[in-house]
């Protein structure tokens, strides 16, 4: 009886430590007798004691790598080092256990070849400024070189690149002269801008003056012009008042006496006075004596 307990025990032992749970976004690979027999997926498994074996424990999750840098030469003889950086996923787990040994060498080693080849056929120059088309080109060949092996790569990327010390010297100074080229650019330019805006400035200033000036000689003209109109106007009404009042004779010699007084204060040299206004002179003449007389 005792020993039948024991048995059955032993056997409670033996089925539980054979269950297996496979875990999300992992696979195990499961061989029998030595060979490929099955690949669990995710749940509930139950392997056959002493005859199956979990030959390996496969994880499904994108993976990321960092290669260490790698020396290339270019196509212009200049090297320098470079490091990758690697996103694969294993898409194939009994692929990814038989395919090749030591995987994660081969995509080193793989990457390292790659990347030699590809930068040898560019210049430094373009080295510098095509990371994007090297790391298509880096991606798309380690995809299909490692399909064979269950292994998808899904981006590369050229983390650093470090020219040699010599050749960053000169790229800096090169970098240093073009910032100050673009610096002299940009204050000519300001300079060129400033003066413009200053001589339109002027030229706006000169022409507001002299329509200033027009305007003022417009305004004075038109004042003269106002004042001569209202002189003339003032004339023909006391001319017109005058008719109306029907002046005699006399008056109206009176009247061409004080013009004519008023035409010798000034610089002619010679008057001519008129034949009927001289007997009147005469007799104004006259007046004036006999006034003084009294």
């Amino acid at each position: 009886m005792l020993f039948l307990m024991i048995i059955l025990v032993l056997a409670v032992i033996i089925l539980i430590s054979n269950v297996k749970i496979v875990p999300q976004a992992h696979a195990y690979i499961i061989e029998r007798f030595g060979g490929y027999n099955a690949t669990w997926s995710v749940g509930l498994h139950i392997k056959v004691p002493f005859v199956d074996r979990i030959a390996s424990k496969v994880s499904l999750k994108e993976h990321v790598v960092d290669f260490p840098p790698q020396p290339v030469i270019t196509k212009d003889n200049v090297t320098m080092q470079i490091d990758t950086v690697v996103y694969y996923q294993i898409t194939d787990p009994k692929l990814f256990t038989y395919g090749v040994e030591r995987p994660m060498m081969a995509i080193e080693n793989l990457t390292a070849t790659t990347l030699r080849n590809i930068i040898g056929d560019l210049e430094l120059d373009e080295t510098l400024t095509s990371r994007d088309t090297v790391n298509t080109k880096m991606r798309a060949i380690l995809d299909e070189a490692t399909d064979p092996w269950g292994i998808k790569i899904n981006r590369v990327e050229l983390k650093n690149i470090m020219p040699p010390k010599e050749i960053q010297d000169a790229m800096e100074r090169q970098m240093k002269a073009e910032r100050e080229r673009r610096e002299s650019i940009l204050r000519a330019e300001g300079e060129k801008k400033s003066a413009i805006l200053l001589a339109e400035g002027e030229k706006e200033s000169a022409i507001l003056r002299a329509e200033a000036k027009k305007q003022a000689a417009i305004r004075e003209a038109e004042g003269e012009a106002e004042a001569i109109v209202t002189v003339k106007t003032a004339v023909a009404e006391g001319i017109r008042r005058i008719n109306e009042a029907n002046p005699t004779e006399q008056y109206l010699t009176i009247k061409a006496l004080e013009s004519f007084e008023k035409a010798a204060d000034g610089k002619a040299t010679k008057i001519i006075v008129p034949s009927e206004i001289q007997g009147l002179a005469g007799l104004v003449t006259s007046i004036k004596e006999i006034a003084k007389d009294k």
